[in-house]
């Protein structure tokens, strides 16, 4: 790893990137990247598509996951086959609500 913190951001197109100034020009010590599934812009250097292994840091490091369900759960998994302690991934799940 390059920095100590390693923000890895999903997200389906460009018009869903909120907070993009931060996440575009980050404090030093944090880089980011962004994983475009549906639409990536035509200069990003990956093409759009689902997380992968190749994708995330090697073991090492402590690792935060949190998005809906099945995101969770195919990252945490994806995490354990590369070798990463399951005791050093946390999870949080969201989802809609009733209201």
């Amino acid at each position: 790893m390059d920095a100590p913190f390693h923000l890895i951001h999903s997200l389906r197109s460009p018009e869903r990137l909120y907070y993009a100034r931060e996440l575009l020009h980050p404090d030093p010590g944090v880089r980011v990247s962004l994983l475009y599934t549906r639409t990536a812009p035509d200069d990003h250097p990956r093409p759009a598509g689902r997380l992968t292994s190749a994708d995330l840091d090697p073991p090492g490091a402590a690792c935060f996951v949190c998005g809906p369900t099945g995101f969770v759960e195919t990252a945490a998994e994806l995490l354990v086959r590369l070798g990463h302690d399951p005791a050093d991934i946390r999870t949080e799940r969201f989802g809609p609500t009733d209201g």
